[in-house]
Order: structure tokens, then C-alpha cells, then sequence
């Protein structure tokens, strides 16, 4: 049953506890089960019951201290699906709504609405909240946690109803590898006249090969170091396949890439391949995040005006059109799903690389009212 009581300081509201698996000091990586008492439910926040969310990378940087030490137990996750089963006076949804919540949960509000919010980029908000292990910026307190949980409270301008052609499990990806790949595809104007590239065929390069395709783009190209993935990438959508591992390859690729999207952190990357396939005037777009720093000569850059961008995110309009494009064009995660219980070998198969090509956690149908469509 939904529980339709409006979000407030009442005594039920002060004693919530949510469990989820959280990154913990010296935890070398493993997930604990942990409880925390939430913040109490604003005017304009909704409470979500989770039922599917995804783990990705950002997720094992995080846990295994990759990105920096742990200081205190945290609840990664950021590809999260549910129902709404709570909601604050103010809010936009309904109790039962299907929504996803990605990367962000709260940017500035009240008066003082910064330039990027006002302008629609709120992902460069300086008082944003990511959603897990990062303070309020809203004059209330608290630290948020992620989606590896049976329950999340946020802003409800930061949950997205999910259309009904996508089901919950694919929906889960979509809030952060497909708005990751969606995003710099929509704003480097990516169509008929662009020869596309995807550096790294995992779990944003999937997504990002089938974004091209439904984009009608004129050529689009996998790049990765073995050919394991050569026949799959062709199904999500690629026209050509470079193995990197073959010189000729990339010798014959030179100056050919208008837009490339790399969504690998291997440290093994070889910018100057890379660089040397790139067209004039195009871009080469840094989708992951490397945890060494990048190295390179300036020649490509300089010579052929080539240009090496980051993308960070999308908006929250950026995510509503996403949404329905995905709709629309049939664009879906190709996933497994496993149990919240077994998170643990999840992120290891994870971080060794395993997924074909993202991993789903979901919450068994006994411990959550959520069911996919």
C-alpha cells in the first residue's frame, strides 16, 4: 500500500531509518548494510521507494578510494528507479508516480537562483548536490545518500517521470551513463553530416553507438583494444570497427573523426592515437574520468585545430528530452540485473570489467511495491 501522508516534522517522520550498502573507512571497497535517519521531508521533496538501481563507474571510484580516501559510511548509487511514496505539500509528483533520480538531487533554490540555474544548466550549479556523500547546500543540513538503498529523498524537480514504453530495470542507466553520452551528442550537433566515433564499448559506449544510430549519423565508429565486442557493436549501431591494437588501423582512420565521444579510464588510453584520427576542426569529448592525469603533445591540437572537451552531465531538461527520445527511437541499456543483496560482487564484477553492459540491482518484489512497466 502507498502511504499518501504529505512530508512534514511529525514523529513518524523523525524516527525514518533507511537501509542501504554503504563504502565505509577502511573498508577496502566492500559494502556494509547501514541505516540512516533522513532529513525530514521538505515542502517540495518526494520519498522514493527504490526498486532498480545501476552501478556504474562513478560508483566503484568512489568506493574503492579511487577519487580519494573515505571518510565516513556513505551509500553510492546514481542510477536510481522507484515509486514516489511520500511527497511534500509543494511537490510536482503524486504518490505512485514512477520517477528516476540521476547524478544531482539539489541545485540553489529561493530568490537567489544562480546564472546557470536560470539559464537551464543547473548541472554547473555552485550549490548543487550530488547524490551521494555531498553536504546541502539549502540552509537544512545533512549529507545526501545514493540509491543503493530501499529508500531516497529529494527535490522533486530532481525526479523524472519515466515514460511508459521504458521499464524500470532499463530506465536505471539512462539516469547517468544515458544522459552522460546523450548530452555532448545533442550539443556538438551530432546527425547526417558527423562521423562519430565511441572510444570504449562498455556500459556508456553502448548506449552512446545507439544514440548515433537513432541520430541518422553518417558514420559511426567503435574504437577499442580487442575485437570481443567487434560483432555486439555493430547490433548497438556502429558502421566500422578500429582495433587499436592494429596500427594499420589507426593509420588508416587518420583525420577522420568529426566528434568522438571516450568514455574509457583505462590508463593504457593512447592520446596520441586517438589525436591522430581526429578531422579538423573537431572535438574529442572526455565522458570518463581518469584517476591519473592525461598526457599529450600539442601537434594534433594546433595543427589540425582539434579540440579536447569535457561534458559534465546534462540538465534536467536535458534528461526530460532524453527520456523521450529513448521512447521514441527504442534506445536500451543492455543490461543483467542482479539482487541489492549481492551489491558487492556486482561492483567487483564492475570494476574487473565484466558487465555486458550494466548491471541492475533490484530490489526483491517482497521488500518494495515497485514493478516494472
Amino acid at each position: 500500500m502507498f502511504s499518501s501522508q504529505a512530508g512534514g516534522t511529525g514523529e513518524e517522520d523523525k524516527s525514518a531509518t533507511f537501509t542501504g550498502w554503504a563504502a565505509v573507512p577502511g573498508g577496502n571497497g566492500l559494502l556494509q548494510k547501514w541505516s540512516y535517519h533522513p532529513r525530514p521531508l521538505a515542502a517540495e521533496e518526494v520519498e522514493i521507494e527504490i526498486s532498480h538501481c545501476g552501478v556504474c563507474g562513478s560508483d566503484i571510484h568512489f568506493t574503492t578510494e579511487g577519487w580519494g580516501p573515505i571518510t565516513r559510511p556513505a551509500i553510492p548509487g546514481h542510477e536510481i528507479v522507484g515509486l514516489v511514496v511520500k511527497r511534500g505539500e509543494d511537490a510536482t509528483h503524486q504518490i505512485g508516480d514512477r520517477v528516476g533520480v540521476g547524478c544531482l538531487v539539489a541545485c540553489c533554490r529561493g530568490p537567489s537562483v544562480c546564472d546557470w540555474c536560470r539559464k537551464g544548466d543547473d548541472q554547473f550549479c555552485e550549490k548543487k548536490t550530488v547524490t551521494f556523500n555531498s553536504p546541502y547546500k539549502d540552509g537544512r543540513g545533512g549529507i545526501s545518500e545514493g540509491g543503493f538503498a530501499d529508500r531516497i529523498r529529494v527535490y522533486s524537480d530532481y525526479a523524472f517521470k519515466i515514460p511508459k514504453e521504458i521499464s524500470s530495470p532499463d530506465a536505471a542507466s539512462f539516469f547517468c551513463a544515458g544522459i552522460t553520452t546523450y548530452t555532448p551528442l545533442k550539443r556538438y550537433k551530432a546527425g547526417p553530416n558527423t562521423r562519430l566515433a565511441v572510444i570504449g564499448i562498455g556500459g556508456l559506449g553502448h548506449i552512446a553507438l545507439q544514440w548515433a544510430a537513432a541520430m541518422g549519423c553518417r558514420e559511426i565508429v567503435a574504437i577499442s583494444g580487442r575485437d570481443n565486442k567487434k560483432e555486439e557493436a555493430f547490433k548497438l549501431g556502429a558502421t566500422k570497427f578500429i582495433n587499436t591494437s592494429d596500427k594499420e588501423q589507426i593509420k588508416e582512420a587518420a583525420r577522420s573523426i568529426d566528434l568522438c565521444l571516450c568514455t574509457n579510464a583505462s590508463r593504457n588510453n593512447n592520446w596520441e592515437e586517438y589525436l591522430s584520427m581526429m578531422a579538423p576542426l573537431s572535438q574529442l569529448v572526455l565522458l570518463a574520468l581518469p584517476e591519473e592525469p592525461i598526457t599529450f603533445v600539442g601537434s594534433h591540437l594546433v595543427s589540425q585545430d582539434v579540440a579536447i572537451v569535457g561534458s559534465h552531465l546534462g540538465s534536467k531538461g536535458d534528461i526530460v528530452e532524453m527520456l523521450e527520445f529513448a521512447a521514441k527511437h527504442g534506445v536500451r541499456p543492455w543490461i543483467e540485473k542482479r539482487p541489492f543483496e549481492d551489491c558487492n560482487e556486482a561492483c567487483n564484477d564492475v570494476h574487473a570489467g565484466k558487465p555486458r553492459y550494466r548491471i541492475v540491482l533490484e530490489m526483491k518484489p517482497s521488500t518494495s511495491t515497485s514493478t516494472s512497466s
